[in-house]
């Protein structure tokens, strides 16, 4: 999920960390149906024709995939990117947040860039123990709300959702 969301480099550059093993989906093909991984030496040498276990894919490499990367890619390079997404999914998260504490609901949430979350829960929420204490059936009534005005959230209250260069703050 974090892809190319939070940094060039991932999840892994934002935190600056060294992971084992990198998976990277859709992401890497600007939306379109592709994955990929890399990882240490000793790990991708199990991979044939080096090591035992083969794999092969459908759309390993797919021109249009990759074409529509390459150009996702070169937009993420463009100066102030991330710092937009930012922006904007702040906007989103601050407005939804603020929107609920006035309507009285219990509320919180916050955002990484262009992920956000929110909870019916005065929160904070640290890990899924906090998570579970949201209002569930109050998420539901949001979500079918915000779909009959043509918002598409995720339908779970569990799940991240993602701002993306193409909202605008009249959009937010």
């Amino acid at each position: 999920m974090t892809g190319f969301r939070l940094a060039y480099g991932g999840a892994q550059e934002y935190f600056g960390m060294t992971p084992d093993l990198t998976t990277l989906g859709k992401i890497l093909g600007g939306g379109l149906p592709v994955g990929a991984y890399g990882g240490r030496r000793d790990i991708m040498e199990m991979v044939a024709p080096a090591g035992p276990m083969y794999l092969a894919g459908t759309l390993s490499g797919n021109p249009l995939a990759m074409t529509a990367g390459i150009h996702t890619l070169k937009r993420l390079k463009e100066p102030g990117t991330y710092e937009y997404l930012d922006k904007i999914t702040g906007e989103l998260v601050q407005g939804i947040l603020d929107a609920g504490k006035k309507a009285g609901h219990a509320i919180c949430g916050g955002h990484i860039r262009g992920m956000f979350v929110f909870f019916f829960t005065e929160g904070p929420v640290y890990c899924f123990d906090d998570a579970k204490k949201n209002d569930t059936a109050k998420f539901g009534r949001f979500y079918m709300g915000m779909l009959e005005e043509g918002v598409y959230l995720t339908p779970s209250p569990f799940e991240a959702g993602f701002t993306s260069l193409a909202h605008s703050s009249e959009d937010i």
